[in-house]
């Protein structure tokens, strides 16, 4: 009988798979942990109602107010601050996207990387499977061709 061939067993030398976005987060400074949640809230629909709301009070106190008018209309004052936010605000925003786009770039070779891996392991699993295979077919032709040679001894 002619002896079976098995390849060796796979051996995982690789590191194991670790969490990006932990990884990333770790080495956040402090500035972009801070651009990441200015971007957050701004970006956020509470933030847009409750300046809607605080933007319509100020618009209403100023027109109805028969006193003091701390800005009158065109409301020049609210303007300024409504520009200075947002000349504050969009540079804020750009870090936070420009940290996602890394960030991303980090997961997608991550994903290349356990790409990799996972096709290292499925060419070793199937050459396991052809191995088997193999071993099947020897031992078929064995247990056939004993079958035929008990068969053909056997006195009827």
């Amino acid at each position: 009988m002619r002896k079976l061939n098995f390849p060796e067993p796979f051996k995982h030398t690789h590191a194991p798979v670790r969490n990006v976005n932990e990884l990333f987060d770790e080495q956040a400074s402090v500035g972009a942990r801070a651009a990441d949640q200015v971007a957050a809230v701004v970006g956020s629909w509470r933030f847009i109602i409750i300046q809607s709301f605080l933007l319509m009070i100020w618009i209403i106190l100023n027109s109805i107010a028969w006193m003091y008018h701390w800005d009158p209309y065109p409301f020049i004052l609210m303007n300024l601050v409504l520009s200075t936010q947002a000349a504050f605000t969009a540079p804020i925003i750009m870090m936070s996207q420009n940290r996602q786009a890394a960030k991303d770039r980090i997961e997608a070779h991550n994903d290349f990387i356990v790409n990799q891996k996972a096709e290292a392991e499925i060419r070793a699993i199937l050459e396991h499977l052809a191995a088997q295979d193999e071993a099947l077919t020897v031992i078929y032709h064995y247990v056939t061709s004993t079958h035929q040679h008990i068969g053909a001894q056997s006195p009827e």
